[in-house]
């Protein structure tokens, strides 16, 4: 059995994996914008994305968002 990782105040780091019970709480938005800037921000797309059930780690939401976010 999976222990839930507490997305409220757990330690996130890149490495930590995003579980069924993942939320995008204030814990989460601080981590983001210490990784992607003071710019980062959620849209409903890119929440979807994070949601959609593929195993992905907290790293690869950064690196996803810098990639939806890049500018040319």
């Amino acid at each position: 059995m999976t222990q839930k990782f507490d997305w409220l105040c757990g330690r996130i780091t890149t490495a930590t994996p995003v579980t069924a019970d993942y939320r995008g709480t204030q814990n989460v938005r601080r981590f983001m914008r210490s990784q992607c800037g003071e710019a980062f921000t959620f849209d409903r797309p890119f929440t979807a994305w994070i949601k959609n059930g593929a195993p992905k780690t907290m790293g690869d939401v950064v690196q996803e968002w810098i990639r939806r976010n890049r500018t040319a």
